[in-house]
């Protein structure tokens, strides 16, 4: 059974730290939910440490701008991991080859010109057309707000056939900017599977962006972890396939399926919910404060 609680103070003390999802949780991709703001500072008051844990397919200097664009202060947060800094060191590696087909936006440009030291020295990775690509780098659909998994059916049949593997730079199937909900690199690459294709992950809820969160933090192997966020498949899997406990933010992705008051959920509904997607996280809350 997974608790509810009403604030994260409730429990802050059994915890060393925090890794904590963004979209959802923190902000809905327009603006920083104040309270969250709140809760993250008072946990770092209290001496715990805080890292922020994102899905974004951007190296995490980008995310940090938008952070400090939307006024969450530094002071909330010690260190920010993104899917796409774990993606980006397998990208450089050579994981699906030297010349890609890109899927995504120009916001996402990053992921590929802003080279990390340690690889600079190595082979250039070439955005192609689809008829040149060794393999595929998917950030996110071409047209965010519109396009659907679906719309690529033809192109990734194309993939298919021809062997490509797919790299994913966001495991999200979709997230909420504001009242839109949107697709991410998740579905694409989840709709490829589905053709046959091979999709590689390295988000949440995947193993490479927790390693890379320990190493920069050098946590202690004894380090009491809490993950936080809305993503049933992406954080709240993530945390419990890394042996660690679970606040579900119940108010972000799963909201509409969890009562009317979205500061409170239905205890029912949410326990009917859990038992239904095969996951019980340790705690549940409406919005993290």
């Amino acid at each position: 059974m997974s608790r509810i609680i009403q604030s994260l103070s409730q429990v802050s003390p059994d915890y060393d730290v925090l890794f904590c999802d963004l979209w959802g949780c923190l902000h809905n991709g327009k603006q920083a939910y104040p309270a969250a703001v709140a809760a993250l500072q008072g946990f770092r008051a209290k001496g715990g440490k805080v890292v922020l844990m994102t899905n974004a397919p951007r190296p995490n200097q980008y995310v940090i701008a938008q952070l400090d664009r939307m006024g969450v202060p530094r002071d909330a947060w010690d260190l920010v991991v993104s899917s796409g800094d774990a993606a980006q060191e397998a990208m450089f590696s050579g994981a699906v080859g030297h010349k890609v087909w890109h899927i995504g936006t120009t916001k996402d440009d990053g992921f590929f010109d802003d080279i990390p030291a340690e690889w600079r020295d190595a082979p250039a990775i070439q955005r192609v057309p689809l008829a040149e690509a060794e393999g595929i780098v998917a950030t996110g659909p071409f047209e965010e707000l519109t396009e659907k998994p679906r719309d690529y059916h033809d192109r990734l049949m194309e993939a298919r056939d021809r062997g490509l593997p797919l790299l994913c730079a966001n495991p999200d199937i979709v997230v909420d900017m504001g009242e839109t909900r949107i697709y991410c690199a998740g579905a694409l690459a989840e709709y490829y599977e589905g053709l046959g294709g091979t999709s590689l992950y390295f988000g949440k809820p995947h193993a490479p962006i927790y390693d890379r969160a320990r190493r920069l933090l050098d946590l202690s192997p004894d380090a009491r972890v809490l993950a936080v966020g809305d993503g049933i498949f992406t954080d709240v899997k993530g945390g419990l396939d890394q042996g660690v406990d679970v606040l579900f933010v119940t108010g972000g992705l799963a909201a509409d399926a969890l009562g009317p008051d979205v500061e409170n959920p239905d205890n029912a509904l949410l326990l009917d919910w859990l038992g239904g997607h095969g996951m019980t996280p340790q705690y549940s809350i409406g919005r993290l404060r």
